[in-house]
């Protein structure tokens, strides 16, 4: 209800306001659903610890400015699988740490010695193993 355009068109929005405002429509509905999913890992018990405990759920966009087509600095959302969370990593916008080295933090958490992901060579920066 309130979306008139498609996501695709939105996501390109230009700074117009109608447009935001429909995509704000639909990325609340989308992290409404998103905050649900949580709560179904949450309520899974699986010993002492959750279902979301033990699953790493990523989410996030392959731009971080659809209207440039940017793919620069992206926005991403990690939670559980046993990650240290609750704060926000900020990388240096043109020194950036590799997207990659996220994947290489999840090998770890999974047990996998390596050091390498695509072009990664070390964990993300900042990623804490809880």
């Amino acid at each position: 209800p309130g979306v008139q355009t498609g996501w695709h068109d939105l996501s390109h929005h230009g700074q117009d306001d109608n447009k935001i405002r429909e995509l704000k429509i639909i990325e609340e509905a989308e992290f409404r659903e998103i905050n649900r999913f949580f709560g179904l890992l949450t309520a899974v018990k699986e010993g002492d610890q959750t279902l979301l405990d033990r699953t790493a759920v990523m989410l996030g966009s392959n731009l971080s400015n659809a209207s440039a087509h940017d793919p620069t600095n992206l926005p991403i959302l990690l939670a559980g699988g046993g990650f240290k969370h609750g704060s926000h990593l900020a990388f240096d916008k043109t020194n950036n740490a590799p997207f990659a080295g996220l994947f290489v933090s999840i090998a770890h958490r999974l047990g996998i010695e390596t050091n390498r992901f695509a072009y990664a060579t070390k964990p993300l920066l900042g990623l804490e193993m809880v």
